[in-house]
């Protein structure tokens, strides 16, 4: 008889625990597959606002792992919590551990900021000649913590994306033209007009020097050796150097045919002699 009461009340206890606990069950389940589903909804609308920011697909594809990731732990802590299990504790000690991660490796999230940042913003893409952190060179790659720069010489420089996204930087191939100056120094008696002549017609044989907007020339300087005659023209980017060269050795190679001379620095030393009566 006694066993059968025991049995009845284990009978009692076990009902009463299901109907505590499997409640919490199935609402722990209800809460991870209806939040599983929502997570996908948003992280489907995260992927396409990025697709349409046009951002770079490798950023894309961190960013929208690392929305996924927090929102399935933001999942699973609320299922867990419905379960019954007290998550206070665990997400203090979460949140402790992050704080301490964060600290050690302060240095790298924020190269891993600039990373993305870079990314985003579009400061320089792939292929572009900048130059940055007292390097110039041609962006190889642009990774997450890291911008790789090929240097003309074929040198390969690595640069922290944090110190790059924050500091200044001059990006080459950003616009489509860019102007190239030129200082020629002619000697004092030189016929101006002549030079701006030979200039002109130097400029009028190189087919890559656009006419839109217009040469410019003009005496810039009338230094002690020389005049100095600025010459400013417009050119596609990728011309830049080609255009810079040619016209310099073009010069060289004219002036003196046209009888206009590039003068060297020089100074005038006038000697006194001083004589036995000037001494008296």
């Amino acid at each position: 008889m006694e066993f059968l009461q025991n049995f009845e009340f284990s009978t009692e206890a076990l009902t009463a625990m299901v109907m505590t606990y499997g409640v919490q069950l199935v609402g722990a389940i209800f809460t991870l597959v209806i939040g599983l589903w929502i997570a996908n909804i948003i992280l489907g609308v995260v992927r396409r606002i990025l697709d349409r920011s046009k951002v770079d697909q490798s950023l894309c594809s961190f960013l929208c792992s690392l929305v996924s990731i927090l929102l399935k732990v933001m999942v699973y802590i609320t299922a867990l919590s419905v379960l019954g299990i007290e998550m206070t504790s665990f997400v203090a000690i979460l949140g402790a551990a992050g704080l301490a991660v964060g600290l050690a490796l302060s240095g790298t999230l924020q190269n891993f900021a600039g990373g993305v940042m870079i990314l985003f913003f579009k400061y320089f893409k792939v292929g572009d000649f900048i130059d940055a952190q007292g390097y110039m060179g041609t962006v190889k790659e642009i990774q997450i913590f890291v911008t790789i720069l090929t240097t003309p010489d074929n040198k390969t420089i690595i640069l922290p994306n944090g110190p790059l996204a924050t500091d200044s930087l001059t990006n080459f191939s950003a616009q489509a033209q860019r102007r190239v100056d030129w200082t020629f120094g002619i000697a004092y008696g030189d016929d101006v007009d002549k030079a701006y002549e030979v200039l002109g017609r130097l400029i009028d044989e190189d087919e890559r020097i656009l006419k839109d907007p217009e040469p410019f020339m003009a005496v810039s300087a009338l230094a002690d050796s020389s005049v100095n005659i600025v010459v400013r023209v417009w050119v596609n980017a990728a011309d830049y150097w080609g255009v810079h060269f040619r016209m310099n050795e073009m010069v060289y190679k004219t002036f003196d045919k046209e009888g206009l001379s590039i003068p060297f620095p020089q100074r005038d030393v006038h000697i006194h002699q001083i004589t036995a009566t000037d001494n008296e």
